[in-house]
């Protein structure tokens, strides 16, 4: 082949006027824009960036967490069981983002933080139905959307809706083992409360997993999502005491104190006693 040709070829692999580009694709010129400090403060960037990345892979987050509920309803658990690993991977992006955060020292984030406002990760639509999707239930927790119908409509739906536990019970149920009939049908709006009755049919499936295959996997891939959120919440509150001390949060929560908790809400009870009681 030719120099000539080559150079040639080259640059037509190299010339996108006619074609989609990778930046068109991702849409990176909005992307790219969405940062507006208000603040002269250096570090605001990095405060912003770590937010905005942190909601898209929220997003990713509740595409797949409301798949695999979905998944679940249908007993197609194979689907649901990749979705739910996939959920717990992104949760452990999370927690290594506060380690890019905590390099932010209390001087620099006192130096923007009086232009946030009342502004709060506290207020994200996208967590808020996240913790709805994985049982924690809280009505006072619809207040902070009010503002916005349109969000306040899918976080409202979401808290009304069966959460991520509620369709692993009803599976149990239609695979035979005997869970209360008062977890199978009830206000799903309500918070989550822990049965012992629910315990032993989880037994079921934990004393004999060849049996119950799929309901004792089931059962670990919760585990392992719930331990991600765990670690996600504690790394928050060690970075929010790291940066900001014990000051009230922006949104007006009682920062530390709030979160701190936020460490004992546990989503999926009996999974985690049952290995006491195995």
């Amino acid at each position: 082949m030719s120099t000539e040709k080559i150079v040639h070829d080259e640059k037509a692999q190299l010339d996108f006027s006619a074609s989609m580009s990778y930046s068109d694709y991702l849409s990176l010129d909005q992307i790219l824009t969405a940062q507006h400090p208000r603040s002269p403060a250096h570090d605001e960037l990095l405060f912003i960036v770590q937010h905005q990345t942190s909601e898209l892979w929220m997003k990713l987050m509740l595409h797949e967490l409301r798949a695999a509920i979905r998944a679940i309803a249908e007993d197609d658990l194979s689907s649901a069981f990749k979705m739910l690993a996939r959920v717990s991977r992104i949760m452990e992006q999370l927690v290594h983002a506060w380690d890019v955060l905590a390099t932010m020292t209390p001087p620099e984030y006192s130096a923007m933080r009086p232009y946030l406002g009342a502004s709060s990760g506290f207020q994200s639509w996208q967590y808020r139905c996240i913790e709805f999707a994985l049982g924690n239930k809280n009505a006072a927790m619809l207040k902070p959307h009010a503002h916005r119908p349109e969000l306040l409509a899918e976080v409202e739906a979401a808290w009304r809706a069966p959460s991520l536990y509620d369709e692993a019970l009803r599976l149990l149920a239609r695979r035979g083992l005997d869970v209360p009939a008062d977890h199978l049908e009830r206000d799903w709006s309500k918070p989550y409360e822990a049965s012992d009755g629910v315990e032993q049919a989880w037994l079921v499936a934990y004393r004999e997993p060849k049996k119950h295959w799929e309901l004792y996997q089931l059962g670990e891939e919760l585990t392992d999502l719930e331990d991600a959120f765990r670690l996600w919440r504690f790394r928050h509150v060690t970075t929010v005491e790291r940066v900001i001390g014990f000051k009230r949060g922006t949104g007006g929560t009682g920062g530390v104190s709030y979160l701190r908790k936020m460490l004992d809400v546990v989503l999926f009870p009996e999974i985690w006693k049952l290995r006491t009681d195995l």
